[in-house]
């Protein structure tokens, strides 16, 4: 067993691999967060935001949402660590999450094929130990950029990626360790961004609430 039990506030299926591939077997809580509206009212308040504030922003209300959800059912699961995570593709000076349908994956690729565009992924950590067992209660994040260079696609290729049904589900309508993989054509950075969780980051932020990466890891 872990010494610190891990809870992810997504239902992405890449990022709960991610961690497993890394020993990590975290319990999945899938936040109820508005995106849309929670990035409107900080615009509002703030003005327009960076990409890498977005999805910092939006990795920081799953990570309450969840926490939150978590104290009202009085769940009896013993959380050490709140996750939230977001990304999104930045391609000529927008931001892009999942496209709403077929048709903007389509138009989405057909713009980014043969060029490079920056997937950002934002990462919130709750700390929710007891003081006594050397928690915090202090929460803190951050934002891992890659670079990502797409292949040139036809026209053929994009229709039949698109028809797949994966581009719908991720940010940015591409995956690196999917079906999507083949038309990357590299990328600068770590690889764990792109996916959905930058273990490296992930890492440091846990080293900043006094805890080892290995405190995580199923033994």
């Amino acid at each position: 067993m872990p010494d610190v039990t891990l809870v992810l506030a997504s239902a992405s299926p890449a990022r709960l691999a991610t961690l497993r591939s890394a020993g990590v077997e975290p319990v999945v809580r899938v936040s109820d967060v508005d995106e849309p509206g929670a990035v409107a009212a900080a615009e509002q308040e703030h003005g327009t935001l960076a990409a890498e504030d977005v999805t910092l922003l939006l990795a920081r209300a799953k990570a309450e949402d969840v926490v939150a959800s978590l104290e009202e059912s009085g769940e009896d699961l013993q959380v050490e660590l709140v996750l939230g995570c977001d990304s999104m593709l930045e391609l000529d000076g927008e931001v892009h999450g999942k496209p709403a349908d077929a048709a903007e994956a389509v138009e989405r690729w057909r713009r980014m094929r043969g060029r490079s565009g920056v997937l950002h992924t934002g990462h919130w950590l709750v700390d929710l130990r007891d003081t006594g067992d050397g928690g915090t209660g202090g929460q803190l994040g951050g934002t891992a950029s890659t670079t990502v260079h797409f292949a040139d696609l036809s026209d053929a290729e994009i229709d039949d990626y698109v028809a797949t049904g994966e581009p719908l589900r991720v940010a940015g309508a591409f995956t690196l360790d999917g079906l999507g993989g083949p038309y990357v054509a590299g990328i600068e950075g770590d690889p764990g961004t792109v996916v959905g969780v930058s273990l490296p980051l992930l890492r440091e932020l846990v080293g900043e609430l006094g805890l080892a990466w290995h405190d995580l890891r199923t033994r």
